[in-house]
């Protein structure tokens, strides 16, 4: 198949949309010559939900904000388990680190590779997708795009579509009676900042997701009054030190009391609603949407990547995660294998054929222990059919069950735990600071060797 002359649009410079122009380099760097790519983010930088901006609402260019991220953020899982098979830690930091890196060390992290290559060339920032189509007979797609620096609307054909745009962005928010007359604040985690504003204040939060156990962690480690969790279905269920609780679904409001299905209530100063994101794609019209609730294995997306009534339409980074960073890597690798014509697709029966079998057993999953096993077992299933180097996944999965049991031992230290790396075989250093101790998480603190050290010399790192 002759690629000199196809065009690949990709949607999002996040970690997804990151890892398809890395697997294209790859290429590249083989001498085989990759089709014309054009990646566009809306932001005024790369990297997604990984860049921290203290706007809500809307952006710079009346846009909505896209970033959920928030100040104080420690990575919620081993570095370990999300670590890229071709660019390790230490090959980024040349030295062994913790295993719970905080935001800014991260990001550091994924820009290191991705500043090794070209792939800023590739990307329009400030650039927003207003609307796709795709024409039966030429088998492209037109894309309208908005330059929103020049306040400029254009369109341009591609021949293959990729929607790398994430799924955290759009706040799912429930409506509780009375709650409209609640007289402190009230948020979604997507506004959600940092703790400092809740300090000395009792916050409830609704939800009993990662977002509600590490918000709710965050604001009882700076200084809340209390931290009350209220749960639909299920409780995040760990032991919970004083000042932390979870109680059944919120009922009602009166005032500032809120009434809980258990009968009980209780007075609270601020409420973040932990209730989720919605699959929100208005770029695209109907019988393109990917539409579904977040899980481990979307319906109608073969290998969880192409969509499948149409597989030029490329999905990346639409499961709920465990794996992150390098399972977006076997999705890239793979469509670009694709892309490439290295890879066959198989008739759209045995796609939908093979979609049903996983979505099956996504049907069997019984608890935490289950989804690990299932995420392993999906990115196994990718990692063989591209030359992504191999990991091991299995070794991987151990330490995410590890972290669970580290997490229901101690929610409140298991960050301070240390793993070893599948890719290098590094052993992670213990954090100078624990956890709990560490208010400050800049890279500079992060990096510093002596937990003495209040400040390094002006210009080091």
């Amino acid at each position: 198949m002759n690629t000199k002359n196809k065009r690949v649009a990709i949607i999002g410079a996040g970690p997804s949309g990151l890892a398809q122009l890395r697997a294209f380099e790859a290429l590249e760097k083989q001498g085989i010559e990759s089709p014309e790519i054009v990646c566009f983010e809306k932001q005024s930088d790369w990297g997604g939900m990984w860049n921290y901006s203290w706007r809500t609402g809307v952006g710079k260019y009346g846009e909505p904000v896209h970033g959920s991220m928030y100040k104080y953020l420690w990575s919620n899982g081993p570095k370990e388990c999300l670590e890229f098979s071709d660019y390790s830690f230490d090959e980024h930091f040349k030295k062994p680190i913790s295993s719970y890196p905080p935001r800014p060390v991260l990001f550091d992290y994924i820009q290191g590779r991705i500043n090794k290559s070209s792939a800023r060339d590739f990307i329009r920032f400030d650039t927003t997708a207003r609307w796709v189509s795709f024409d039966e007979e030429s088998k492209k797609f037109t894309l309208i795009l908005d330059n929103l620096k020049e306040d400029r609307t254009y369109e341009e054909e591609f021949d293959y579509l990729i929607v790398a745009s994430g799924h955290f962005s759009t706040p799912n928010m429930p409506f509780f009676e009375g709650i409209e007359n609640f007289p402190g604040g009230v948020m979604h985690a997507h506004d959600f900042r940092g703790a400092d504003q809740f300090k000395n204040q009792k916050l409830l939060l609704i939800g009993s997701s990662y977002s509600a156990e590490d918000i709710g962690v965050q604001c009882y480690k700076h200084g809340a009054k209390s931290v009350t969790l209220s749960y639909r279905s299920n409780p995040i269920g760990v032991d919970w030190p004083e000042g932390i609780k979870e109680v059944p679904l919120l009922k009602h409001f009166d005032g500032a009391t809120a009434h809980f299905t258990d009968g009980t209530s209780e007075d609270f100063d601020a409420v973040v609603m932990c209730t989720g994101y919605q699959h929100k794609f208005p770029f695209l019209p109907d019988e393109l949407r990917l539409k579904t609730k977040n899980n481990l294995y979307p319906d109608h997306l073969y290998k969880g990547i192409f969509f499948n009534d149409l597989p030029q339409l490329i999905y990346l980074g639409m499961q709920d995660q465990y794996y992150t960073f390098n399972m977006f890597d076997t999705q890239a690798w793979l469509a670009r294998d694709y892309m490439m014509g290295r890879f066959k697709l198989p008739s759209k029966k045995k796609r939908k054929e093979d979609i049903r079998k996983w979505l099956e057993r996504h049907d069997t999953i019984k608890d935490s222990l289950d989804s690990v096993d299932f995420q392993t077992d999906y990115i196994k299933d990718l990692i063989v059919l591209s030359d992504y180097p191999e990991f091991n996944l299995d070794k991987v999965g151990e330490m995410f069950k590890e972290w669970l049991q580290d997490k229901e031992d101690n929610i409140l230290t298991y960050r301070d735990k240390t793993y070893k790396s599948v890719v290098t075989g590094t052993q992670a250093e213990e954090h100078h600071t624990d956890w709990m101790d560490e208010l400050d998480d800049s890279k500079e603190r992060y990096l510093a060797f002596d937990e003495k050290v209040e400040e390094l010399v002006p210009g080091e790192e």
